[in-house]
């Protein structure tokens, strides 16, 4: 196992909004970007009674991400996905430099 930081929040805490919780029970998010670890590779969590497992954890700089990884997210498209995160962060700036940590998940069905 790699050697990770401690988690900075609960993995319960990872995705919170219903939109989020939706789409990742639809099948169409399977990352969650953050500032801080809320889960390690081999955790599960649960959204309305589905459980998932986090499959990855890695650190990416925001100017990394393209259309595929904001697809991964949820999102139609990177511009849209910039756009989302800018409003949900009142003052936030998009530094391309900024790192975050990309959690990536699964559902376990079955």
């Amino acid at each position: 196992m790699t050697n990770y930081p401690e988690k900075t929040c609960d993995i319960d805490r990872l995705l919170r909004h219903p939109k989020l919780v939706e789409a990742a029970l639809n099948g169409q998010k399977k990352q969650q970007r953050r500032d801080g670890i809320y889960a390690y590779p081999g955790e599960t969590f649960e959204l309305k009674g589905i459980k998932f497992t986090v499959t990855s954890l890695e650190r990416h700089k925001l100017g990394e991400m393209t259309d595929q990884d904001a697809n991964a997210e949820g999102y139609s498209s990177l511009d849209m996905y910039k756009a989302i995160i800018l409003k949900m962060h009142t003052g936030m700036r998009w530094n391309d430099e900024d790192l975050v940590w990309v959690h990536s998940f699964k559902r376990n069905d079955g």
